[in-house]
C-alpha cells in the first residue's frame, strides 16, 4: 500500500513539473510525445486515440502556451500530424498521408554544398533543384514516397521523404562516382562509331556509325563484313565467313540469347534492327573464357541498356522494308523498347527488289521450271517481318533487370502453272526464330559484381513442295531449341586486377523431320545434348596503360544422351604490350567446341535457297567439332595513321563433307576430316575529321584433310586466297559519302572429268565423275560500291535522313560458285550462281 502511495506521488510530481514548464516555457528539452500527451490528458481531462506504432520516437518542446487548441496546433506543426477532434473530450491522431520536407545537400565530406542538384519524387511529377546554399523544401510529398537526388559527378542518392519529416533540415552527404573506362587503340577506326579495343576485339556503336561504301543506312551483318578477315563468301549476312570458317561455326548473340536464324531475303538482308542496338562486339580470337560455341567467331549485339526519362524513337523506309522504333519510359525506373520491321515485297516491286530475286533464286526451283518456249504463269508471294521488344526495370541503383524479346520470320509461297500442259508446281516455305531471355545485372559492393542471363530460343522451317498437279509431296521441317541458365560474377581485387568466375548450364534439342508421299519415305531424327560448363579467367591492366592481360579456361561436361560423355578443358589467352609509344604488340590463343552444325544433303532441299539443316553431333556420323587458334600482331597507331598486321594459325577437327557444302561427289559420303588455315591481316588507315580512307588484305592458305577421300588433302571450299578492300568516306557538314572496291581471288570448285567416262553408269542413279576436290578456280570478284547520307532538321528535335546506295555500280557479272548436276535426260547441266548486278537503293528516316 505504502509503495502504490508513492508512486502515484511521483507521478504526480513529475506532471506538475511538466505542466509548469509548459506554463513558463523557459526550457527547450524535448520529451517523448506520447509521455506528453498523457500530461495533456490530466491536465485538460481529455483523451487522445493513437497507434503507438505511429507516436513511437517521436520527441516535441512543449510548447509555451496554456490554450489546448494552440498546444495542439504546436505539435501538428512540429511533428506533422494530424489531430481531429472527435467530441469536447475525445481526439484522434494519425499520422498524415503528405508532409512538408526539406533538407540540404552536401559533398561525401560534408564540407561543400552541392547548389543545382536535382531532387525528384520518384513515381510523380515533382522535381527541383537546390538552391545556392543546397537547400530545397517540397509540400504536400507522400510519406513513404522515395526522393532521388542527382549531380553530374555525384552517385545517385535515394532517401524516404518520411525521413526528412520535421521543423529541421537534415544534411545529405553525395558521393563521388568513379568510372573507369577502357582503353582504345584508336577513336575512329574506318568509320566514325567502329573503335579497336586493347583486347583485338572490334566495337560498333551504332548511334555514332558514319557511312561505309554501299550501305545507305546500318546494317550491322553488312558493317561486320567490312573488316579485315570477315567476308561473306556468297554476299549474303546468312552465310559470313571469319577467317575461313563456315556460317555455323559464328557464335551470333543477340542481347545474350543465341540466334539460330540471322537474315532476311535469304540472306540478303540482316534481320537485326540497328537503331535499338547500342554497340556490337565481334571476337576473331582471345575469346572470354564466358563464351561457348563459336569456334570461328562471336559477334554479339546489345540493345540499348538505359531507362531514359524521355521517349524517343523513329522509323523509315527503303526499298525493300518499312521499319519503326521507340524508346517509351514507363517510370523513373521502367522502360520500354520496341521495334518492327516489314518488307513491302508482296505487294510492290521496286529495282532492288527484282536485283534481290534473281540472286537468291537464279539456280533454285523457283527460277527452274519450264523451257523458254514454254507458257508458264508464276505466282509468287514473299515477304518478312520482324519485332523486338525490351523491358528495362532499374530495380534500385545496384539491381538492373532486363528482358529481351525477338521474333523473326520469312514467308514464301510460289505457284508455278504451264498453260500448255496444265501442270502446276507449289513450293512453299515459312522460317521463323522466336526468343525471349532475361537479365539481372547486381552490384554488390564497390568491388563485386553479378549477372544472371537466361534464355530460350526457338528456330522452326518449315518447307513443303507439290508437283505434278498433287502426284507427290514433300514436307520438310527442322527445329532447334535451345534455353541456357548462366551466372557470372565478377570481383576486383584492385582498380587494376579483376576475376571472372561463373558457370552455364545449356540445353539444346534438334529435330529434322522428312515425309515424301511418292515413293513414300519418312525419316524423323530427333537428338538432345546437355552442357554444363565452369569458367573463370582473370584481368589485368597496368598503371601505365602499357599491359594488358586477360587469361583463363572454360571446363567442359557435354552430355548426348545415350550417345556420348565428354569433358573438355578450353585454355583462353588475350595479352597486349606497348612496346613502344604508339605500337603495341598482341598475342592471342583459344580452345574451343561446339555441338551444333549446318549440314547440306541436297541442293534442292528447302528451294534450294535454305538447304541448310541445323544438327547436333553424336560422335558417330558427326563428332564435336573443336578448334584452337593463336594469332601473332601488331598496331601502330599515331595521330591520323592506324596499322595493324596480323598473323594466325587454326585447325578445326571433327566436320563433315556434309557440313562443308560439297558439290561433288563428295557430297553425300559424310566422310569426317579436320581443316587448317594459315593467315595474315595487313590494315592501313588514314583518317582525319572529315575523310578516312583504307586499305586492306587478307590472306588464307586453308586446306582440308579427310582420310577417305583420295587426295586426302585440298583446298578448302572457302579457300580464298586474298580479300582486298580500298575505300574511302568523306564528312562535310550533314553529308556523308562513302565509295569502295572488293576485290578477291576465285573460290575452288571441282570440274567433271573430261573424256567419254564423264558419267559413271554403272550405278542407279547414274553419277558424274569429278577431277580432283577442288582442283579448278573460279575467275576473280571484283566488286564497286557506293553510298550518300544527308541528314537535316525537319523541325525541333525531328533529324531527317536520307540516303542512296548503289552496289556493284559497274554491274559487273561475278560468279560466286559452279556446280553440276545430271537432268532428266542424263546430260550435265552446268549451274552457276551469279553476285547481285547493279542494285540501287533509297531510304528516308526521322529520329526524335
Amino acid at each position: 500500500m505504502e509503495i502504490t502511495r508513492l508512486k502515484s506521488f511521483l507521478f504526480c510530481l513529475a506532471t506538475l513539473f511538466l505542466v509548469h514548464t509548459s506554463g513558463l516555457g523557459q526550457d527547450d528539452n524535448r520529451v517523448d510525445l506520447i509521455t506528453y500527451l498523457l500530461t495533456l490528458e490530466r491536465e485538460f481531462n481529455v483523451k487522445f486515440s493513437y497507434v503507438d506504432e505511429d507516436l513511437k520516437d517521436i520527441e516535441v518542446s512543449p510548447p509555451a502556451e496554456s490554450d489546448l487548441h494552440l498546444i495542439l496546433d504546436a505539435i501538428q506543426e512540429g511533428t506533422q500530424l494530424r489531430i481531429d477532434k472527435l467530441s469536447e473530450r475525445y481526439y484522434s491522431i494519425v499520422q498524415r498521408t503528405t508532409i512538408d520536407i526539406c533538407g540540404y545537400v552536401y559533398d561525401n565530406y560534408g564540407s561543400n554544398t552541392i547548389p543545382g542538384a536535382s531532387v525528384e519524387v520518384l513515381g510523380g511529377s515533382v522535381a527541383i533543384v537546390t538552391d545556392m546554399d543546397g537547400k530545397f523544401s517540397l509540400t504536400n510529398i507522400p510519406r513513404e514516397a522515395t526522393l532521388r537526388i542527382r549531380f553530374l559527378g555525384f552517385k545517385p542518392r535515394f532517401v524516404t521523404a518520411s525521413d526528412l519529416a520535421g521543423n529541421d533540415c537534415p544534411s545529405l552527404l553525395m558521393a563521388v562516382s568513379y568510372q573507369e573506362l577502357q582503353e582504345v587503340v584508336v577513336y575512329q577506326f574506318l568509320t566514325t562509331g567502329l573503335t579497336r579495343e586493347t583486347d583485338g576485339s572490334i566495337l560498333l556503336r551504332t548511334d555514332d556509325f558514319g557511312i561505309l561504301p554501299g550501305l545507305s543506312e546500318p546494317d550491322i551483318l553488312q558493317t561486320v563484313q567490312a573488316l579485315p578477315g570477315i567476308k561473306s563468301i556468297d554476299e549474303t549476312v546468312s552465310d559470313i565467313n571469319i577467317r575461313g570458317g563456315t556460317n555455323d561455326q559464328n557464335l551470333i548473340l543477340w542481347d545474350g540469347i543465341k540466334m539460330y536464324q540471322s537474315g532476311h531475303f535469304f540472306g540478303l538482308i540482316s534481320a537485326f534492327n540497328p537503331y535499338l542496338t547500342e554497340k556490337v562486339t565481334v571476337i576473331k580470337n582471345g575469346t572470354s573464357a564466358q563464351y561457348g560455341d563459336g569456334v570461328s567467331g562471336i559477334i554479339s549485339m546489345e540493345t540499348r541498356d538505359e531507362v531514359q526519362d524521355r521517349i524517343s524513337g523513329g522509323g523509315g523506309f527503303n526499298l525493300i522494308s518499312g521499319d519503326v522504333y521507340g524508346h517509351i519510359p514507363l517510370s523513373d525506373q521502367v522502360a520500354l523498347q520496341i521495334s518492327g520491321r516489314r518488307s513491302v515485297t508482296d505487294f510492290l516491286n521496286t529495282p532492288t527488289y527484282n536485283q534481290f530475286f534473281d540472286r537468291a533464286f537464279q539456280d533454285t526451283e523457283v527460277k527452274g521450271g519450264g523451257g523458254a518456249d514454254e507458257a508458264i504463269d508464276r505466282e509468287e508471294n514473299f515477304y518478312f517481318y520482324d519485332f523486338t521488344g525490351k523491358l528495362l526495370y532499374d530495380i534500385n541503383e545496384d539491381h538492373k533487370l532486363r528482358i529481351s524479346a525477338i521474333y523473326i520470320n520469312n514467308n514464301l509461297d510460289y505457284l508455278e502453272s504451264n498453260r500448255d500442259t496444265g501442270r502446276s508446281d507449289q513450293s512453299l516455305l515459312d522460317q521463323t526464330n522466336f526468343s525471349f531471355g532475361g537479365r539481372l545485372a547486381s552490384r554488390w559492393t564497390d568491388r563485386f559484381t553479378s549477372q544472371i542471363i537466361t534464355y530460350y530460343t526457338r528456330y522452326n522451317l518449315d518447307a513443303q513442295n507439290v508437283t505434278g498437279n498433287g502426284e507427290q509431296s514433300l514436307f520438310q521441317n527442322n527445329q532447334v531449341l535451345e534455353s541456357s541458365f548462366k551466372v557470372n560474377t565478377k570481383y576486383d581485387v584492385t582498380d587494376k586486377f579483376s576475376s571472372r568466375n561463373g558457370y552455364q548450364f545449356t540445353e539444346v534439342g534438334i529435330t529434322n523431320f522428312t515425309n515424301v508421299s511418292q515413293p513414300p519415305f519418312l525419316s524423323n531424327v530427333k537428338g538432345v545434348v546437355r552442357a554444363h560448363a565452369l569458367f573463370s579467367e582473370i584481368q589485368y591492366g597496368s598503371e601505365d596503360g602499357k599491359f594488358d592481360f586477360l587469361g583463363g579456361a572454360r571446363l567442359n561436361y557435354l552430355i548426348n544422351l545415350g550417345t556420348f560423355e565428354e569433358v573438355i578443358l578450353e585454355p583462353r589467352l588475350n595479352m597486349s604490350y606497348m612496346l613502344l609509344p604508339d605500337f603495341r604488340f598482341e598475342i592471342q590463343g583459344e580452345f574451343k567446341n561446339q555441338v551444333t552444325n549446318q549440314i547440306i544433303d541436297l541442293e534442292q532441299n528447302f528451294l534450294g535457297i535454305e538447304k541448310r539443316r541445323w544438327i547436333l553431333s553424336d560422335e558417330d556420323t558427326l563428332p564435336i567439332t573443336r578448334s584452337k587458334q593463336g594469332s601473332l600482331g601488331f598496331s601502330y597507331d599515331r595521330n591520323r595513321w592506324f596499322l595493324s598486321l596480323e598473323g594466325y594459325y587454326k585447325e578445326v577437327n571433327g566436320i563433315s563433307t556434309s557440313t562443308q557444302g560439297f558439290q561433288n561427289e563428295d557430297q553425300f559420303n559424310g566422310e569426317i576430316g579436320s581443316y587448317t588455315i594459315r593467315g595474315g591481316e595487313f590494315l592501313v588507315n588514314y583518317k582525319n575529321n572529315k575523310f578516312s580512307s583504307w586499305v586492306s588484305n587478307a590472306y588464307n592458305k586453308n586446306t582440308y584433310f579427310f582420310e577417305d577421300i583420295t587426295p586426302s588433302e585440298f583446298p578448302n571450299n572457302l579457300d580464298i586466297t586474298h580479300t582486298a578492300t580500298l575505300a574511302t568516306t568523306y564528312n562535310y557538314r550533314d553529308l556523308k559519302l562513302g565509295f569502295g572496291l572488293n576485290y578477291r581471288t576465285g573460290k575452288p570448285f571441282t570440274k567433271p572429268q573430261e573424256g567419254a567416262n564423264i558419267i559413271d553408269i554403272s550405278v542407279f542413279p547414274n553419277r558424274i565423275n569429278y577431277e580432283s576436290p577442288n582442283s579448278s578456280r573460279l575467275p576473280d570478284y571484283l566488286r564497286a560500291d557506293a553510298s550518300l547520307i544527308y541528314s537535316f532538321d525537319l523541325s525541333k528535335g525531328v533529324r531527317a535522313t536520307a540516303g542512296a546506295s548503289v552496289l556493284n555500280i559497274f554491274g559487273k557479272r561475278n560468279v560466286l560458285n559452279t556446280y553440276y548436276r545430271l537432268n532428266d535426260q542424263n546430260e550435265i547441266e552446268t549451274v552457276e550462281s551469279i553476285s547481285l548486278g547493279l542494285t540501287p537503293n533509297a531510304s528516308f528516316r526521322v529520329s526524335f
